[in-house]
């Protein structure tokens, strides 16, 4: 089903063959294997037509959250909440689904050079690619 995987300057894609609705339940599935809950899904192609009136493919935004690293990270830097929660994008293009999962050392280097909170990333990153991989695999 999966025809590939593939690394972006701040993330992982795995590109798809399968309805959308299953793409995002199978990535929330993954998700909670690494032990992420999904506390956000914005549908931005409904937003944008409501608002807009813009027509485009699907795309939704997952909100994941894994509650241990999260405290984690606020007992770390409290304003670290700015970066939270690590984003997990799918979206349709030409009849094809991506799922793309955050790097999030990527987005914390924004954050400079905590020790901690680079630890606490590469943890993070550790669990959202290997989500990606069960993903790939399914």
């Amino acid at each position: 089903m999966t025809t590939s995987i593939a690394n972006r300057t701040y993330g992982r894609m795995v590109e798809l063959d399968m309805p959308f609705d299953e793409a995002v339940e199978k990535t929330t599935d993954v998700l909670k294997d690494q032990g992420f809950g999904v506390l956000t899904t914005i549908e931005v192609d409904k937003v944008l037509k409501a608002k807009l009136d813009v027509d485009r493919d699907r795309y939704t935004i997952l909100g994941a959250c894994n509650p241990g690293f999260a405290k984690q990270a606020l007992e770390a830097d409290i304003d670290i909440g700015l970066l939270l929660p690590c984003n997990v994008v799918v979206r349709e293009e030409n009849n094809r689904r991506y799922v793309t999962f955050v790097d999030p050392q990527a987005m914390l280097a924004a954050a400079g050079e905590s020790a901690e909170l680079q630890g606490i990333a590469a943890d993070v990153k550790t669990r959202l690619d290997a989500a990606a991989e069960a993903l790939a695999n399914r």
